[in-house]
């Protein structure tokens, strides 16, 4: 049986899409893409202008800084005080420090004086006795007294030879022959020698006794000067040697106190400043509401290779005994600065030359000076050379101007 030929349906046929735009779309897509490149070329151009204008306006400032006059302030230059305090360390000694040793051996007997005990010059300190040396000034008289009688004896001899030379020599010639009359002379002049012999002899012993008996005084050991004894060295019974050698022991330390010497070693750079009769105080944290004023008395006149200081000596009086030899105290001088100027600490310049400071002349130029500090106060710095009263000094000044370079100038003299 045949069937008929299959026709499609056209109702069941897939719709065909159109890739085709709309007549106007097309155009206005590229007025758009054409308005946007030109609104982003303006937006471009715009930015490069502002650009341009401010690295223009930079350039310009730039050109403006650098032919500007650099800004810099400035003070006067002052004097110095005419007076300044130096404050140093010392130490104090008593006026006269003594140690005193025996002057003879023997053993202590007594002692009457101790640390802290304030004597008199000749006051009897302690007793020494000297058994061995009393019977050596025995021996010593004894001695003396035998030559005493030797030498009266040799006496009595040159009176009996000189009156038998007397006869002889006066006696006619004839009767006593010249032999004998020469011999009669020559004994005489013997009898001369011996006693004066014994005369010596005599006056050696009588020194010798005289030797032990001012030794006899030194058995009583006495205070040298009025003052305070500060160690004492012995006891009754210690044995004591003459001498003050390193093997020999002291007995006693004193001191005098009434006027205190004080010790300071001053710095090179003042050490001309330090002239006798120079005022000076002294404190000690000791006595915190009390000052003690002297005078500079004498210096050493050199200076220690060593610490390049020169030693100066105060000398204070102490009537109450307040200051006590081997204190530290602080020692304050007033110096004088007369012809010396001040300027502030930030003036001076660090070159490779030496110090200088920038002094700025009624034109506003720079010119470098160099100067010689006498005293650095630390925030400000006393000169003695390189600048005048009156003088314009800068401050903080850069590096980056250079000698004789123009300057705007700011003076804060009255601000200060």
């Amino acid at each position: 049986m045949s069937t008929p030929d299959h026709q499609p349906d056209e109702t069941h046929r897939p719709a065909r899409v159109s890739t085709a735009s709309a007549p106007g779309t097309e155009r206005m897509l590229k007025r758009a893409v054409g308005g946007l490149a030109v609104v982003l070329l303006v937006a471009f151009l715009i930015a490069f202008a502002v650009r341009q204008h401010h690295e223009s306006v930079a350039r310009h400032l730039a050109m403006e800084m650098s032919h500007a006059q650099p800004l810099v302030e400035v003070v006067t230059v002052q004097p110095a005080a005419k007076n300044y305090p130096l404050a140093l360390p010392g130490e104090t000694t008593g006026f006269y420090q003594s140690t005193i040793y025996s002057r003879v051996d023997g053993y202590v007997g007594s002692w009457s004086a101790d640390i802290g005990d304030r004597v008199k010059q000749g006051q009897a300190l302690a007793q020494i006795d000297t058994p061995e040396m009393d019977q050596q000034l025995n021996a010593a008289r004894a001695k003396a007294a035998a030559s005493a009688a030797q030498a009266a004896v040799a006496e009595s001899g040159v009176s009996i030879a000189k009156l038998t030379y007397d006869r002889w020599r006066d006696s006619p010639k004839g009767v006593v022959s010249e032999q004998e009359r020469e011999e009669k002379k020559a004994a005489y002049e013997e009898a001369m020698a011996r006693l004066k012999a014994a005369q010596s002899q005599t006056k050696l012993d009588e020194a010798e006794v005289g030797r032990y008996v001012a030794m006899e005084k030194f058995k009583t050991v006495t205070a040298p000067y009025d003052g305070v004894i500060t160690a004492r060295r012995l006891d009754v019974g210690d044995l004591v040697t003459a001498g003050s050698s390193a093997s020999t022991n002291s007995l006693y330390s004193i001191a005098q106190s009434n006027v205190i010497r004080v010790f300071v070693d001053v710095p090179q750079k003042v050490a001309a400043n330090m002239v006798a009769g120079l005022g000076a105080t002294v404190s000690s944290n000791q006595f915190s509401d009390r000052v003690f004023r002297g005078k500079l008395a004498r210096t050493a006149m050199s200076m220690d290779p060593s610490t390049r200081t020169q030693r100066t000596e105060v000398d204070i009086p102490n009537p109450d005994l307040a200051l006590l030899p081997g204190m530290y105290v602080d020692v304050t001088f007033q110096l004088n600065q007369r012809g010396l100027l001040q300027v502030p600490a930030a003036a001076i310049l660090f070159r490779s030359s030496g110090l200088q400071v920038a002094v700025v002349d009624a034109a506003g130029r720079i010119a470098f000076h160099p100067v010689t500090v006498a005293k650095d106060n630390g925030d400000t710095v006393v000169l003695s050379t390189g600048v005048a009263v009156g003088d314009k000094v800068a401050l903080n000044l850069s590096s980056a101007v250079s000698d004789g370079q123009q300057v705007s100038v700011r003076d804060q003299t009255e601000a200060r």
